[in-house]
């Protein structure tokens, strides 16, 4: 069986928890996040960067299980001031850590786990259990239409300085590929009786279509820095939790602040 049907197997856990929701996705998500988090402090370890995980992996746990049907940004706040001002006296107490591997625990911990818990907040939402879906397909639909659109078409390189394989043609059939299916899950939506128009969708469509994007070529270029080709090898055909789901940190983020900031659900 090809590896990458292969890894698509291997994501039905995922998929599972999506469709149950609440606190099977909450818990769900802290576990993938704290697998992500791993896989980060991993390859940096590569660079010499001894990010301190234990205290990352705590401030994951902590953050998820203190989540409630919205963030508490105060909560956030203080963790995060409070950890960088313990953090910084660590390196004072031992010299082996230093002050950029304390800035990489926090980013860990922003980047991965802040980010993976969109899915958690908009699923909290009203009609959440329809929205959560967005973030999901419009990634997997702008990954897949840029593979094949790229494959088939592309010509001229993107960022070849981050990802050399990225073409100008494929980003635009990715964009593409996210609108479309956005649409269409909004027209099942609206026929399930979800009270947001049609133009949300298109938008949040195009919006994560150009985003994804950005969240790929993230990953990317933090692979580049260390020097590795994969984030690990957890998926059969598709690397590590940071690979698979790259695009979805990013849509993740843009379907949440959408929802609350444009289409006030």
């Amino acid at each position: 069986m090809n590896n990458r049907y292969l890894g698509a197997v291997t994501l039905i856990p995922f998929i599972l928890i999506l469709f149950l929701g609440g606190i099977y996705l909450k818990y769900g998500i802290m576990i993938i996040s704290l697998m992500g988090m791993y896989e980060f402090y991993k390859v940096i370890k590569g660079r010499g960067i001894n990010a301190i995980n234990i205290i990352g992996y705590l401030l994951c746990i902590a953050y998820y299980v203190t989540l409630g049907t919205e963030a508490n940004y105060k909560f956030v706040f203080f963790t995060i001031i409070v950890s960088m001002f313990m953090l910084l006296c660590i390196p004072v107490l031992d010299t082996e850590y230093n002050f950029i591997d304390v800035a990489c625990t926090v980013f860990g911990f922003l980047y991965v786990s802040l980010f993976f818990s969109s899915m958690v907040l908009v699923d909290n939402m009203s009609y959440g259990r329809y929205f959560v879906w967005i973030i999901v397909i419009s990634a997997w639909g702008c990954d897949t239409a840029a593979y094949y659109t790229g494959r088939f078409l592309g010509k001229r390189k993107l960022c070849p300085k981050v990802s050399p394989k990225k073409t100008v043609e494929g980003s635009i059939g990715g964009i593409l590929g996210s609108v479309i299916i956005c649409t269409l899950f909004g027209l099942f939506a609206l026929k399930r009786g979800v009270p947001m128009t049609l133009h949300n969708y298109v938008a949040m469509g195009i919006l994560c279509g150009f985003f994804c994007q950005f969240g790929d070529l993230t990953a990317s270029s933090i692979k580049r820095y260390v020097k590795v080709k994969d984030y690990s090898n957890l998926i059969p055909g598709h690397g590590g939790i940071l690979d698979r789901f790259d695009s979805i940190l990013f849509s993740g983020v843009i379907v949440l602040y959408y929802l609350m900031f444009i289409a006030f659900i």
